[in-house]
């Protein structure tokens, strides 16, 4: 039988980049004691007050169809969310999706053809590669390096742009590596998406999980960049909602009206208990993102106190997010062999940078959503793991 392309494109982009999670999960059920450090699920519950407001919309029937573009309540409040940004922003500029990820998938959709090319940090988000890929364009890494803090250089991006380039992909604070980009550093890789005319994508899932003294900024906030800029996110991170499935997309009114019909397509609208609740979140005063914040700072801070005990691992630098980026070459093997021989001899699932990109073969991602005596306790055995393949390297004889 025949299948269409896209199943081709996709093939190596999805279970197979969270095999370690899966194997994890797959011990865990069978009775072992697993120490699970591999996605972004906060380990908060979403506020009760979210729950009943969702409870009762439901209650009082908002159970049906939804408008294709977002409900009027969620719509006006997003407005608001993002005026001090986009003074003259309106409703034409916004539409509502079940989820970040479903956004993404639309927006890219909308903008790419087959052999368009997407510029996108490298290490990446591990869905970026498959919706870019689903129309047919092509991945176009610009490597982020630790020692920059894995902040994108202008530089960079203006190597790796070709003439099939056509959209670049921000994600700040950035997944994996909790990089957190400046206002400057976005107007000067705006300057060169308006040299090259590319459509700019901001992935600001993370906006309000920020752990220093740094703060947000948005290409939305420049004036010039607003007429190419599409901004996607959520409430999944910082109000602990993952499951509700509620995002948007903000872009200029003519984007947003070429953008509908594909939404339509993919999913009429979002449900509109869902749509009730994420307004009463937006105009509420939850303090849901600041808890997750200093729990993940002090964190970070764990694992640079332990990571004192291991020399053959060195931590990058976490601004925001869920997550911090360790780099293992120096313990003689790389991100898959670390991964696979740390759950097999100490009991931790952790993700292999191999799952964010090619530039990312000695990176590993450990997740800052687990309690602070279990990350410690993972910690430990990460560095006991290391030390052990520092004594076996000591004892193997020379040749």
């Amino acid at each position: 039988m025949r299948y269409a392309g896209i199943t081709d494109r996709l093939a190596d982009l999805g279970g197979e980049k969270w095999a370690v999670h899966n194997a994890g999960r797959a011990r865990m059920a069978a009775g072992e004691e697993i120490i699970e450090l591999t996605i972004g699920e906060p380990d908060i519950p979403v506020d009760p007050a979210l729950i009943e407001v969702t409870y009762e919309s439901m209650k009082r029937g908002r159970t049906h169809y939804s408008n294709g573009r977002g409900e009027d309540g969620l719509l006006g409040a997003l407005v608001d969310k993002y005026k001090p940004l986009w003074p003259e922003i309106t409703t034409d500029n916004i539409l509502a999706f079940p989820g970040t990820q479903t956004a993404l998938y639309a927006v890219i959709t909308a903008l790419v053809d087959e052999g368009d090319g997407v510029l996108v940090g490298d290490p990446y988000y591990a869905t970026y590669a498959g919706v870019i890929r689903a129309p047919g364009a092509l991945v176009q890494p610009v490597p982020l390096d630790i020692a920059n803090g894995f902040i994108m250089q202008p530089v960079d991006l203006e190597a790796a742009v070709t003439p099939e380039s056509r959209v670049l992909v921000l994600n700040t604070p950035h997944n994996p590596t909790g990089a957190l980009l400046d206002r400057e550093t976005i107007a000067q890789l705006g300057r060169i998406a308006t040299a090259h005319d590319l459509w700019i994508v901001s992935d600001e899932v993370y906006e309000d999980l920020i752990f220093t003294d740094d703060e947000f900024a948005s290409p939305l906030e420049i004036a010039e960049l607003r007429e190419r800029t599409i901004v996607v996110s959520s409430i999944s991170k910082t109000f602990a909602a993952t499951g509700f499935r509620s995002g948007w997309a903000v872009g200029p009114a003519e984007f947003c009206t070429k953008l509908l019909p594909i939404s339509e397509t993919i999913l009429f609208g979002n449900q509109p208990f869902i749509a009730d609740m994420t307004e009463a979140a937006l105009r509420g005063t939850f303090d849901t993102a600041e808890r997750m914040s200093k729990s993940y700072a002090q964190r970070v801070k764990v694992i640079t106190q332990e990571l004192k005990e291991c020399p053959t691992i060195t931590a990058g630098k976490v601004s925001g997010g869920m997550f911090i980026m360790l780099d293992v070459a120096d313990t003689g093997l790389d991100a898959e062999g670390f991964v696979w021989g740390l759950l097999e001899q100490q009991g931790v699932a952790i993700m292999p940078g191999t799952s964010f990109g090619e530039n990312a073969r000695t990176l590993i991602r450990v997740a800052l959503t687990v309690p602070d005596e279990t990350l410690r306790e993972a910690m430990r055995r990460i560095c006991a793991f290391a030390a052990s393949l520092q004594e076996n390297a000591n004892t193997v004889p020379a040749q």
